[in-house]
């Protein structure tokens, strides 16, 4: 798995949110996040930040956006704190999960109970973003 930071990708950054718990990476259409290591990712603690700083960089709810989590490191997610997300009138044009981890199968699994859209997953950044890219956002 390779970061944003080593990838050719990073000379496309818009703009760069350093957090104590990761990064986020704005670009043109889409927002890849890289969580730290450990982090019990939550609405309160850190996507209702990483949501409001992107939204008001970019003046978007988000549904003009694919957000692309890529899962470099291991990390927990509060699945049931995405009803917080859209109850906080945010959206998303598509969600799209980068991990080669054996158990990212399962976390989808979880997730999609929550998310309201469908969830895709890729083995590699560069194939996510290609997909973006080519403008095939959506989830099937």
């Amino acid at each position: 798995m390779i970061s944003v930071k080593q990838s050719d990708l990073y000379s496309e950054v818009l703009k760069e949110l350093n957090y104590s718990f990761g990064n986020v990476y704005i670009f043109n259409g889409f927002v890849i996040t890289e969580i730290k290591q450990g982090i019990n990712v939550s609405w309160e603690n850190h996507a209702k930040l990483i949501a409001e700083d992107v939204s008001c960089y970019l003046g978007t709810d988000g549904s003009d956006l694919v957000y692309i989590s890529n899962r470099i490191h291991s990390y927990a997610v509060m699945a049931a704190d995405w009803l917080k997300f859209f109850k906080s009138n945010y959206l998303l044009k598509a969600y799209y999960i980068v991990s080669s981890s054996p158990h990212s199968k399962l976390n989808l699994m979880v997730e999609s109970l929550f998310f309201k859209n469908k969830i895709k997953s890729f083995d590699s950044l560069h194939a996510a973003v290609n997909w973006v890219k080519k403008g095939m956002v959506e989830v099937a």
